[in-house]
C-alpha cells in the first residue's frame, strides 16, 4: 500500500488513525489482546466508569435482533478507583491513547469521577455518557434536553484539562438542539450516538426478553440512523464528531466520515468478530491507496460538502 496519512485530531487528543472502541463492547482492551493489536488503534476507549462500583442490569442483557442486538448491560463497572489503579496502568503500557467513558446518577457524580481522572496521566480525553438517567429528574435522560446536558458537560469541563467528548443520545427530537448546548458548555468533541432504546419480547413466553425490558439497539440496524444524524450535526456544529453505529468493514467507517465524522468507533463489531478494528483500520487504508486519497481528513463531511 502507498503511504498514506491517516491520523485524526480530536480536541487535544491525536490518533495514529480514526479507529477507536465503543464503551462497553472492548472492556479495558485487555481483554482483547489475543485479538487485536492495541498498539494499532487510534485509540482505546475504556468501559463506562461510574463513581462507586455498580452490578448492572438483571440478566438476560443481550438479546439478537434482526441486524443488530439489544443490550441492557446498565454500567456494571468496579467503580473509578479501581479503573485508576488496576486497569489505566496495565492499557497505558501499550502506548495507544486511552478515552475514559464516565457515566452519573447527578451531575456531582459526573464532576467528581471527572475529577479523580484528571489526575491520572494515563488519562487523555473523557467521554461523557449523557445517557444516563437524571435520578433528580425522575429518570429522565441527561442529554434529552439541552440544558440538562449542557450542565453535565459544564461540570466535567470544570472539572478536567483533559479532552472532554459528549456522547449523545439519538433519542430526541433535535439532536443539533443538543450538540449545540454540549459545545457551548466547554465540550471539545462529540460521540454520536449512543444505542437506539428499544426492546424485545419473547413469544414464547410472552413477556419481555431482557431483564430490564428496555435495552439500546446497535449494530447494522443502526447504522442508517446515525448517518443521518451525523450528517445533519456535522453541519451545524463545528467539532470533530467520533461515529458509531454498525461499523464492521472499513468502508463502513468512510461512510460515516464521509458524513461528517472525523473519527469511528468500533461497537458491536467487536462482538461479532474479535478482530473487527484491525479489519477497519486495514480496510480504512486500504480504501484510501485505492483512491489515491494521500490524507484521510480529505473526506471529512466530502459528501455533504460536494452536494449541491
Amino acid at each position: 500500500m502507498r503511504n498514506v496519512n491517516m491520523s485524526v485530531r480530536i480536541g487535544s487528543l491525536i490518533m495514529k488513525n480514526p479507529v477507536t472502541t465503543g464503551s462497553g463492547t472492548f472492556g479495558s482492551g485487555l481483554q482483547m489482546t489475543d485479538y487485536v493489536d492495541l498498539r494499532r488503534l487510534g485509540a482505546i476507549t475504556i468501559k463506562g466508569t461510574t463513581l462507586t462500583p455498580r452490578d448492572g442490569n438483571p440478566p438476560p442483557r443481550v438479546v439478537e435482533s434482526a441486524g443488530g442486538i439489544i443490550a441492557s448491560v446498565g454500567l456494571e463497572n468496579p467503580g473509578v478507583d479501581a479503573v485508576i489503579h488496576d486497569i489505566l496502568p496495565k492499557v497505558a503500557v501499550y502506548g495507544t491513547p486511552i478515552i475514559v467513558n464516565i457515566g452519573g446518577s447527578s451531575v456531582e457524580e459526573y464532576a467528581a469521577v471527572a475529577q479523580q481522572l484528571n489526575t491520572r496521566p494515563e488519562v487523555d480525553a473523557i467521554e461523557i455518557n449523557i445517557s444516563c438517567p437524571n435520578l433528580k429528574k425522575g429518570g429522565l435522560g441527561f442529554g434529552t434536553e439541552p440544558e440538562m446536558a449542557g450542565s453535565v458537560v459544564k461540570a466535567v469541563r470544570q472539572s478536567t484539562d483533559k479532552t472532554v467528548i459528549a456522547k449523545l443520545t439519538p433519542a430526541v427530537t433535535d439532536i443539533t438542539s443538543i450538540a449545540k448546548a454540549a459545545k457551548d458548555q466547554g465540550a471539545d468533541a462529540l460521540t454520536l450516538s449512543n444505542a437506539y432504546p428499544a426492546m424485545a419480547i419473547d413469544a414464547q413466553q410472552r413477556k419481555p426478553t431482557l431483564g430490564n425490558i428496555q435495552g439500546g439497539l446497535c449494530g447494522p440496524a443502526f447504522k442508517p440512523i446515525n448517518l443521518r444524524l451525523v450528517w445533519q450535526t456535522s453541519q451545524a456544529v463545528d467539532l470533530p464528531i467520533i461515529a458509531l453505529g454498525g461499523i464492521l468493514t472499513g468502508e463502513d467507517a468512510i461512510e460515516y466520515i464521509l458524513a461528517g465524522a472525523t473519527a469511528v468507533s468500533v461497537g458491536t463489531g467487536n462482538l461479532l468478530n474479535p478482530s473487527a478494528t484491525m479489519d477497519v483500520v486495514d480496510g480504512i487504508e486500504r480504501y484510501l491507496t485505492e483512491n489515491n486519497i494521500s490524507d484521510i481528513r480529505e473526506l471529512i463531511g466530502y459528501a455533504w460538502k460536494h452536494t449541491v
